[in-house]
Order: C-alpha cells, then structure tokens, then sequence
C-alpha cells in the first residue's frame, strides 16, 4: 500500500480535501495523510464543500510538515505550487508532483466548489495509477 503526503501552504483548504477525497476513494487502496509548510486550521468552507457531497472531514485537522518524516511516504503532492519550498528529501520520494491549484481562501463558496471539483479529479487520476 502506497502512502501519499498531500502538502499545502497551511493545510487549511486544498490538502486536506484531497485527503478527504483520497481517504474514500483510496480506502484500503492507499494510506494518506496530509500537512502544510505550517499548520493553521481546516477552513469552515472546506467543511461545508466537502460535507455537500458526503464526505466528513471534520476529524481532519492542521498538521505541520516538519512533524513528519519524508522516509515514510511513497508519494508527495503538492497542490499549490509550494514544492519550490519544500525539503528536497520530499521532492526524491518515488512520485512527486506539484497540481498548482488556486487557492480559494477569500473567494467565493463558488469558487471552492470549483477547487474541490479539481481535486477529486486529480485524486481518482492519482489512485488509478497508483494501483
């Protein structure tokens, strides 16, 4: 089983719906976790978009990259162009990628359907290769 590191800038909007997404869709295909360059808190939007479709990530919680070891996980995605930032022990993992999403904090609830729309179809793309 692959274990995938979904990383933000704060783990606040992005990152943690793809962990939700990847956390259904992945169940017992992936293990996943996801982190932000700082930890900050899920976004009360991020919720609702989430919860509209049926997925609960209110368990979810900010987490910093720094609390994890890169050795641990297989697959590292960033999704807002922060991989410039991180470590380079996480850029050498078996995958990397950087999607370079647009940040939705600020914008309106639309604008987070849109993101999280984005996300899920980068998420299934991600587990049907990496199964």
């Amino acid at each position: 089983m692959k274990k995938v590191m979904f990383v933000c800038k704060k783990n606040s909007r992005r990152s943690q719906m793809a962990e939700g997404f990847a956390r259904t869709l992945g169940a017992e295909k992936i293990s996943v976790t996801s982190s932000g360059l700082e930890a900050s808190h899920v976004d009360p939007l991020t919720l609702q978009v989430m919860a509209d479709i049926g997925i609960d990530i209110s368990n979810q919680n900010s987490k910093a990259l720094g609390d994890f070891n890169p050795q641990d996980y297989d697959v590292v995605i960033s999704l807002c162009g922060c991989g410039v930032n991180l470590p380079s022990e996480w850029l050498t993992r078996e995958v990397f990628a950087d999607w370079q999403l647009e940040d939705p904090e600020g914008e309106s609830i639309d604008t987070f359907y849109k993101v999280r729309d984005l996300v899920k179809e980068r998420v299934e793309k991600l587990i049907a290769s990496l199964n």
